[in-house]
């Protein structure tokens, strides 16, 4: 080898001398991973007390609606109609409206339900396409929102930060109940060069109607979201049954954290101010045991969606998709089936048929709390959680070989 082309593959004499004897200490990213928990890593272990599941108090007040059960239905087309909403009051919980949905772009938005929940896979991202492009009409929202207190639910209503400045004041006038500005992310402060971002707190502030926000799963951004006066806030970031924004974007906390550290925020808050705003758990809950250990993380109530999707009366015909699925270009949600098992009664109150939890929400979550000690929510809030992955299937090897 010639001594030109040898020289080429040292390091220069200059870099050697100035070089410090040992390497500066490593900062990798990964050092400083967290750990994080999913509803499948922990469990909720039994005080000193128990008690009978009769006295167990299961109601909520979320945003000035006072709920018997602390459960609420997604704002996804295949989930929420009018029928729904009305039967879900009825049984002490609440349905929020997608107002981005079929339901205010339709007159007879059971039609285009249909088309969507039967067309061939290779046909679907065409037809949502096609289905969300049709103009979101005033006189259906505003209709929308009559039928709902006609059939005896109250209206909660749900649209993006970039439509909620369009629609947020027009549904207030129409005697709204609840608006919740639901996006992606959700922080207090968002930045764009194209247009002028919703101006949260001046947006709560006029609306006249408690406004509720979602989704983040950040302490200090659920600390700065409360700052702007909102009535309760929703965590979840990509962890629902139709959600793909964790596979897409590779975004999401596991929901326990997520819910805890909300939580955490709320807690500090109301000590320092003395108001409180509740937490909604949003999606990834497909079990009564997962509803209640959503609660015992610090949850005031629970936004589910598929689960309710296999009722009856659901309007996605044993189908749901993401709220995101009309995407032109980025997939973040998903047709999923999810079959039609019986009522929305006997899935919130049973009898229950099968022995998977998914039936029978509602009597779970008041097995557990009674089992637990916890005579309502906040106690739920309280009880002891302990890092268990292995408690789902510990001693269960004849059950997993069915």
């Amino acid at each position: 080898m010639a001594i030109g082309t040898e020289r080429s593959f040292q390091t220069p004499r200059a870099d050697a001398a100035s070089a410090p004897d040992a390497p500066p200490q490593r900062l990798s990213k990964v050092d400083s991973l967290r750990p994080t928990y999913g509803f499948d890593d922990v469990s909720l272990a039994p005080g000193t007390e128990t008690v009978e599941p009769s006295d167990v108090d299961t109601s909520v007040e979320i945003g000035g609606l006072r709920l018997a059960i602390p459960i609420l239905a997604s704002a996804m087309d295949a989930v929420v109609d009018v029928r729904l909403a009305g039967e879900l009051a009825r049984l002490g919980g609440a349905a929020v409206m997608n107002l981005e949905g079929v339901q205010a772009r339709y007159d007879d938005p059971d039609t285009v339900l249909a088309r969507i929940a039967s067309a061939p896979a290779a046909d679907l991202a065409d037809l949502l396409a096609e289905a969300y492009a049709a103009p979101i009409r005033e006189e259906l929202v505003a209709r929308r929102i009559a039928e709902l207190h006609a059939a005896g639910s109250p209206a909660i209503v749900a649209a993006t930060p970039g439509a909620a400045r369009r629609w947020g004041p027009f549904c207030a006038e129409q005697g709204a109940d609840l608006f919740l500005v639901q996006s992606q992310v959700s922080s207090a402060r968002h930045i764009a060069t194209g247009y002028e971002p919703l101006a949260l707190a001046e947006f709560s502030r006029l609306m006249g109607i408690p406004v509720a926000v979602g989704n983040t799963t950040s302490y200090e951004a659920a600390w700065q979201l409360m700052g702007q006066g909102i009535a309760a806030i929703f965590v979840g970031v990509g962890p629902g049954a139709a959600c793909t924004t964790r596979e897409v974007l590779g975004i999401g906390v596991p929901q326990v954290t997520a819910i805890a550290d909300v939580a955490a925020a709320r807690d500090a808050w109301h000590a320092a101010t003395g108001r409180y705003v509740p937490v909604v758990a949003d999606g990834g809950m497909r079990r009564g045991g997962e509803i209640a250990k959503a609660i015992a993380a610090g949850a005031d109530a629970v936004m589910i969606g598929s689960p309710l999707a296999r009722a009856e009366e659901a309007p996605g015909r044993g189908t749901n998709w993401g709220m995101a699925a009309p995407s032109p270009t980025l997939p973040r949600g998903t047709r999923i089936g999810v079959g039609t098992v019986g009522s929305l009664e006997r899935i919130l109150f049973g009898p229950s048929r099968v022995t998977d939890g998914s039936e029978n929400l509602v009597g779970a979550l008041r097995q557990s709390m009674a089992a637990l000690g916890a005579r309502d929510v906040r106690a739920m809030q309280q009880v002891e959680m302990v890092y268990a992955p292995a408690v789902a299937v510990e001693g269960k090897s004849w059950q997993r070989g069915r």
